[in-house]
């Protein structure tokens, strides 16, 4: 692990990633992608909120009850091919996708629906593509703001 890396990882733990941010947003593309793996790592960072325990990539891909729906998909199974691994690793190098940036959760509103304002109490930080991201409010979590 260099120093770049914003959260330690093991290679099993960097594919999981990546077969996550596939599994979440392949429809999505790579921005997409790209930003449910800055959601992902926001979660590992974040000591905060329902993320108290979650200190590690792989507690953050299990975590339940709130955790993602990706791992329960066919998408998250089978390896992930290098394209995918280098945009995980992106994100472990601490890349960040305006409006995933400080985001904690996204989800995708029904086709022609607007982003709520509000999910789960947090804020909306914007949209991309199909999916809305949410952001703790400034001070609430430390470790993102």
């Amino acid at each position: 692990m260099g120093d770049t890396m914003v959260v330690k990882y093991t290679e099993k733990e960097m594919e999981l990633l990546a077969r996550l941010m596939r599994a979440e947003a392949v429809g999505e593309g790579d921005l997409g992608m790209l930003m449910v793996g800055n959601v992902g790592i926001n979660r590992v960072l974040a000591n905060c909120l329902t993320f108290k325990d979650i200190t590690t990539i792989s507690k953050m891909i299990y975590q339940s009850p709130g955790g993602f729906s990706g791992p329960s998909s066919s998408l998250f199974y089978g390896n992930p091919t290098e394209k995918e691994k280098n945009l995980a690793m992106k994100v472990i190098r601490g890349e960040y996708y305006y409006p995933a940036t400080n985001a904690l959760w996204f989800y995708a509103p029904n086709t022609g629906e607007s982003c709520k304002s509000t999910w789960w109490d947090q804020g909306l930080s914007g949209r991309y593509k199909n999916h809305c991201f949410y952001r703790p409010a400034v001070g609430v979590c430390r470790e993102l703001h």
